[in-house]
Order: structure tokens, then C-alpha cells, then sequence
């Protein structure tokens, strides 16, 4: 006997077929369809038919699927910004992460930290642990922009391990936006951050 066109199953199914593969979500992504224990049993029953991935508890998506490999890996920030609740809590690249999405560290980090304005929370996904960590206002006022992975990603790596050469590979990556947007935020920095990010805005791109 086929579902009811209405049926909170039918309505879940059609968000998430309207979706691009990819799509990572929480049961928070259909509290506009039906009850929480409805959510719950049709994600069970979507998960049960192959349609969709559970990924950790209260965690899905609806995985790419490549020819040859089969269903491929969420991305972390996707799977991050999962994590912090859609449009509730904003979210910051930290620690050896942000080094790494600079191209400042070649190590792509088993263990991934974003500040956040929301709860601390770990979830274990596949190898991947995403760490979201609960931090000060003056932390997340850099949130989202250029600013805020460049001073994260120079605090991983330590004053004294930041050389010319580190500085020349941030000044080949940064544009004349990215520049302003560093002096606009500056005030955010540490006094040795704030230093660099002047001698960052002074110099022409050596691209």
C-alpha cells in the first residue's frame, strides 16, 4: 500500500530528493514536516532502503555516487555546518585545519576543529572527528571571512614558527580584498598576528 502523498515519509522524501547529492542534514533540517519521532522513523526507513546514509547519530546525507567507487564521502565542512544547526550558530576553521586550507600545512588533520558560537560537540565520522568548540565573541567576530582562517591558522602555528617563508606563501594567496579585509579585522589579532597582517597589506602579491 503506497504512503500518503502527505505523510511526513512522503514529505521528507521529496526535500530530500530535491536536494543535490551531497546534501549532509540533521532530523532538524524537517521539524516543519512532523513530529520528531515521525522525523526519526522516516530517516530510518529512507536509511533502510539505501536512499540515504547515516553518517553518527542524528546524522545523514545523501552521498554522491561515483560509477566506479560507489557512494563517496561528505565533505567536512559540509558536515560541519550540519553540526552547527542550520542558520543557528556560525562556524571558524581552527588549529591545523585552517593552516591546511591556507596551503600553509600540507597534513590534512584527522582530528578537525571550528570555533563556534554554539555548544562543544565531537562527532566521530568514518576516520574523521570534527571538533566544534564552544569559543569567546572575539573569536567568532572573524567568523566566515579571510580574517579569521588567517589569524587561526598563524595561532596554530606558533610565533616562532612563522618565517618569511610562511608569510611569502599567505602573501601569494591573498588578494588586494583579502588584504583589506585583514586591516578591517586587525583589531581581532594579536599584537604578533597584527604585525604580520601589516607587513601582509604592504606588500604587492608576488603572483
Amino acid at each position: 500500500m503506497g504512503k500518503h502523498i502527505d505523510s511526513t515519509d512522503s514529505r521528507i522524501l521529496r526535500r530530500i530528493q530535491s536536494r543535490k547529492r551531497g546534501w549532509v542534514f540533521t532530523p532538524d533540517s524537517f521539524t516543519d514536516l512532523g513530529t520528531r519521532r515521525a522525523i526519526d522513523l522516516a530517516l530510518m526507513r529512507h536509511r533502510d532502503s539505501g536512499l540515504i546514509r547515516q553518517l553518527a547519530r542524528g546524522l545523514y546525507d545523501y552521498p554522491k555516487i561515483d560509477p566506479q567507487l560507489g557512494p563517496l564521502q561528505p565533505s567536512t565542512d559540509d558536515i560541519a555546518r550540519a553540526l552547527a544547526g542550520r542558520d543557528a550558530t556560525r562556524l571558524q576553521p581552527s588549529g591545523a585545519y585552517a593552516a591546511n586550507l591556507l596551503g600553509l600545512s600540507t597534513q590534512v588533520p584527522m582530528k578537525v576543529v571550528y570555533l563556534t558560537d554554539g555548544r562543544t560537540r565531537t562527532v566521530q565520522v568514518g576516520k574523521r572527528q570534527i571538533h566544534l568548540k564552544h569559543t569567546t565573541p572575539r573569536n567568532m567576530a572573524t567568523a566566515g571571512k579571510v580574517s579569521g582562517l588567517v589569524i587561526q591558522a598563524l595561532r596554530h602555528l606558533g610565533r616562532k614558527n612563522v618565517d618569511q617563508q610562511i608569510i611569502k606563501q599567505l602573501d601569494q594567496r591573498l588578494d588586494d580584498a583579502a588584504r583589506k579585509q585583514l586591516m578591517k579585522d586587525i583589531r581581532y589579532a594579536p599584537a604578533w598576528i597584527a604585525d604580520i597582517i601589516r607587513t601582509l597589506a604592504g606588500q604587492k602579491s608576488a603572483a
